[in-house]
């Protein structure tokens, strides 16, 4: 049976592109300010228990990163001057200047953040997981801002297995350039569900039991504790791409299917 796409949107984003030099931008999505339900209901399919209890958080406007940072884009910001930690300019498993730069930690993450916060002047970060999830979903409450199911044909993950009432579909074993399915949220921001994993500021909780309701991260006095990651990759089942889905890592953990985006916040 084939995959059925119900319809497209064509919908207009505001966004500027951050000049990086050599020819290479950074597109960042301004989203908008609002309320949404963190977490997932109870009756979501293949629901995790740390998905939970749904609770209201209220987001600030800020701009995110239309796509997960490319290789080109790590590139650019690997050159220049350690701040904290060195970067290789080349970490990747899967190479090409538009693919996810991945097997990236946590560490590096925020070192490249850094970096291009002091090359263009202005504060980049790692999302909060509130600020994932807002961003993610896009004012939809449903497992994938797709809908109640996905697609190998939107999104990168192990096709070889579904989700509620998919289709099988492609398992293309590694990570793909970040253009290729050309869809986006109706934020403008692609890339939400599968290719990498994307890190957050957040430590890891196993609930949301007394979490911040401002979509500031969430943090323990033990900075050394696991930290969030969110969105699924190439490699994984499906239910794990939910805009819901949340799991945790070691700061120092990295692999083929790691990456992050980055957001600015706006003063």
């Amino acid at each position: 049976m084939p995959e059925l796409i119900i319809h497209r949107l064509k919908r207009q984003t505001h966004y500027y592109a951050e000049d990086l030099g050599n020819g290479v931008a950074l597109d960042m999505v301004l989203i908008p300010a609002g309320t949404f339900s963190m977490g997932s209901p109870e009756s979501e399919l293949e629901r995790g228990r740390s998905e939970g209890p749904l609770h209201p958080v209220t987001v600030p406007q800020f701009f995110m990163g239309r796509y997960p940072i490319t290789q080109a884009q790590w590139l650019a910001i690997a050159g220049r001057e350690t701040i904290h930690w060195d970067l290789d300019p080349d970490p990747s498993g899967f190479s090409g200047d538009d693919r996810p730069v991945e097997q990236i930690n946590w560490h590096e993450a925020v070192e490249f953040c850094d970096r291009l916060s002091q090359a263009t002047g202005r504060s980049y970060r790692l999302p909060s997981e509130a600020e994932w999830e807002y961003a993610c979903r896009a004012g939809t409450t449903t497992p994938f801002h797709f809908g109640d199911t996905i697609a190998t044909s939107l999104a990168n993950y192990n096709g070889r297995y579904v989700y509620g009432d998919g289709q099988p579909g492609d398992y293309r074993e590694e990570t793909n350039v970040v253009t290729l399915f050309n869809i986006a949220n109706s934020f403008g921001l692609c890339e939400m569900h599968g290719n990498v994993w994307e890190w957050c500021l957040d430590h890891w909780h196993d609930s949301y039991e007394g979490a911040p309701a401002d979509g500031s991260p969430w943090l323990k006095p033990n900075d050394s504790a696991p930290r969030v990651q969110r969105g699924g990759s190439w490699i994984d089942y499906p239910r794990l791409c939910r805009s819901a889905y949340r799991r945790f890592a070691d700061a120092g953990n990295y692999d083929l299917d790691i990456g992050f985006r980055v957001v600015c916040a706006i003063g």
